[in-house]
């Protein structure tokens, strides 16, 4: 009879414990691509200025915007990360946070909007804001997500 019981007994498999920290480490090659997102965005905008049949005036004008909208969007980045991590964020930072990145977007749709250039240079010059604006946040989490990982 024991031997029987033996045999009915289901077979439970041991889970497998995983580090639950280790599945945010970003890999090389993420860090890496990151990077290469984000220059080439700045690179392709700042080209694109280059070239552009502006005055001065109208190339700082855009300039200003992607610096303050890189700035912004890591702002925003950190603010949310540290209020998700418990780590206090005035509401004041919090909020001027995502105001600017919200200014900075307007800015830059209001600007070219007004602007005498051909709709693939608007576009052109909106596509690599974004791209630029996207890879600062994700070079900024990757950059803090490595630097917990060493810590340990």
């Amino acid at each position: 009879m024991e031997n029987l019981k033996n045999e009915i007994k289901p077979k439970v498999e041991k889970k497998k414990e995983y580090n639950i920290n280790n599945q945010f480490k970003p890999t090389n090659a993420f860090i890496g691509a990151s990077w290469s997102v984000l220059i080439t965005g700045i690179t392709a905008y700042c080209i694109g200025l280059w070239n552009a049949d502006m005055l001065l005036n109208e190339k700082g004008y855009y300039f200003v915007i992607l610096l303050f909208g890189l700035f912004t969007a890591i702002s925003v980045q950190k603010s949310v990360r540290d209020r998700m991590e418990d780590i206090p964020v005035s509401d004041m930072f919090y909020g001027i946070s995502w105001f600017g990145i919200l200014v900075a977007i307007l800015l830059l749709i209001i600007g070219l909007w007004n602007a005498d250039l051909a709709l693939s240079e608007k576009g052109f010059y909106g596509m690599s804001f974004t791209l630029s604006l996207f890879a600062s946040i994700t070079v900024q989490k990757n950059t803090r997500d490595s630097a917990l990982f060493e810590k340990e």
